[in-house]
C-alpha cells in the first residue's frame, strides 16, 4: 500500500528580515498577479446580464483561488506580514468577496479554513449592482497540508486519521466546519452556500458535506484533489481479492461442498462487497447533493477516484443516477506535485474532461447517506 500524506505543496518563501517594505511583495511567487489566473477579467455589470458563475470553468477558478487565500491567510501569520503586506486578500477580493471568518484549529492555533461572503458595497463600486446569478452569498474554504513547523505536527495528525480510518469525524477541524456551516446556512439558506478545499481540506468538505445531506441540508461541495487512499481501503481490496480467489477455489471442490458452502456464506459470513447507490426515491431528495471532485490522474493521492467499474471518463453514476460531477486532468508524465497542487485548478491551460464513469469510491464513500435516507 502506497503511504499518503497530503502536502500544500506550495513552494517555500525565501525568508525575510524586519526591514521588509510593501513593494517586496509584489514579486512575491503567491502575489495573485505573478501566480494567479492568467487573463481574469474583472466582474462588472454586464455580469448582472450574463454571469461568468454560470460557467464551471469560471466557477472553479474562483473557488480554488478563495482555498490558496487560506493557505496564505496562515502563511501570512506565520511569516508576520502586516496588512499592508499581506498575500491572502489579493485572492479574493477581485471576485468582489470579503473575509469574514476564519476558522481555528484549537490544537495549535492555526487558521484551517475562512469564510467567504459576497461583498455588495465592493461590488457597487464597480457597477455591480446585484450578486451575480450563480454566485454563491457566502464559501467556506478549507486549505491542505502545511509542511512547515507551526502547522505540521496538527496537519500530519489529520492525514493520519483519514489513512488510518477513512474519517476525519474524530478531528477538532470537523466539529468546527460543521458548526459554522450550519450556521451560514441558516442564515443564508443553503443554496446559497458553498463548502470547498484542497487536499486534506477537500476530505474533510466531503465529509462535511455529505454529514449535512444526512441532515438534508444540501450545500455545494467542491473538492480539489480530495484524498483517496486509506489503510481501511486497502483491506477492503484485499479482502475482495481474498473473497475472488475463495470463488475460484469452490469451483475446484466436490459439487456437495459448494452447495454446503454457498448456504453458509447467503447467511452473512461473506466478505463485504463494493454495491452501487440507488437514487431512485424521488421521495427522499437525497439526489439533491452531487459534489464535485477534480482529480488529477498523476496525483496518486486522488487517482483512486477514476478507477472504473466499466466504462471510462468523470461521472460517477450508480444505477443510472448521477452521484458527482468528476472532472480530470490526464496528463503524461507529469511529476506528483504538479498533479497534486492547487494552481493547475486556475491554470488557463487545464484540460479537463466530464464525463460517465461508473466509480466504486464514490459510490462506496457515499452508500451511507443514501442508505439513510431510502431506509
Amino acid at each position: 500500500m502506497r503511504g499518503w500524506i497530503a502536502a500544500a505543496l506550495m513552494a517555500k518563501p525565501a525568508k525575510r528580515g524586519l526591514e521588509e517594505r510593501p513593494q517586496d511583495e509584489a514579486h512575491h511567487p503567491y502575489a495573485f498577479h505573478v501566480s494567479g489566473p492568467r487573463n481574469f477579467a474583472s466582474l462588472t455589470w454586464k455580469d448582472l446580464l450574463n454571469s461568468s458563475w454560470k460557467d464551471e470553468n469560471y466557477k472553479r477558478i474562483v473557488i480554488a483561488c478563495f482555498i490558496q487565500a487560506v493557505y496564505l491567510l496562515e502563511l501570512d501569520k506565520q511569516e508576520n506580514r502586516t496588512k499592508e503586506t499581506a498575500l491572502a486578500p489579493n485572492w479574493w477580493i477581485p471576485f468582489k468577496y470579503k473575509l469574514t471568518q476564519t476558522l481555528i484549529d484549537e490544537r495549535d492555533g492555526s487558521i484551517f479554513g475562512a469564510i467567504f461572503e459576497w461583498d455588495q458595497l465592493a461590488a457597487m463600486a464597480g457597477l455591480v449592482l446585484a450578486k451575480p446569478s450563480g454566485a454563491p452569498s457566502v464559501v467556506l474554504a478549507l486549505r491542505g497540508t502545511i509542511l512547515k513547523t507551526p502547522t505540521i505536527r496538527r496537519d500530519i495528525e489529520d492525514d493520519l486519521r483519514f489513512l488510518a480510518w477513512e474519517s476525519l469525524k474524530g478531528s477538532s477541524r470537523f466539529r468546527l466546519a460543521m458548526e459554522v456551516l450550519k450556521s451560514v446556512s441558516k442564515k443564508y439558506g443553503s443554496s446559497n452556500v458553498c463548502i470547498a478545499g484542497h487536499s486534506l481540506g477537500a476530505g474533510f468538505a466531503l465529509q462535511v458535506g455529505k454529514a449535512l445531506a444526512k441532515e438534508k441540508i444540501y450545500v455545494e461541495t467542491h473538492l480539489f484533489n480530495p484524498p483517496s487512499v486509506s489503510l481501511a481501503m486497502s483491506l477492503r481490496y484485499m479482502g475482495k481479492k481474498a473473497e475472488l480467489i475463495w470463488k475460484r477455489l469452490k469451483l475446484m471442490l466436490p459439487s456437495s461442498s459448494v452447495v454446503v458452502e454457498d448456504k453458509t456464506l447467503s447467511e452473512g459470513s461473506s466478505l463485504p462487497q463494493s454495491t452501487g447507490l440507488n437514487m431512485n426515491n424521488s421521495g427522499s431528495g437525497v439526489a439533491k447533493w452531487i459534489p464535485y471532485l477534480y482529480v488529477n490522474n498523476s496525483d496518486y493521492i486522488c487517482c483512486h477516484y477514476t478507477s472504473p467499474d466499466g466504462g471510462k471518463g468523470s461521472m460517477a453514476i450508480s444505477d443510472g443516477q448521477v452521484l458527482a460531477k468528476m472532472f480530470v486532468v490526464s496528463k503524461e508524465k507529469q511529476r506528483f506535485l504538479e498533479a497534486h497542487g492547487l494552481a493547475q485548478w486556475w491554470s488557463s491551460d487545464a484540460e479537463l474532461q466530464l464525463a460517465v464513469q461508473n466509480s466504486k469510491l464514490i459510490s462506496r464513500q457515499l452508500r451511507s447517506l443514501y442508505a439513510a435516507a431510502t431506509a
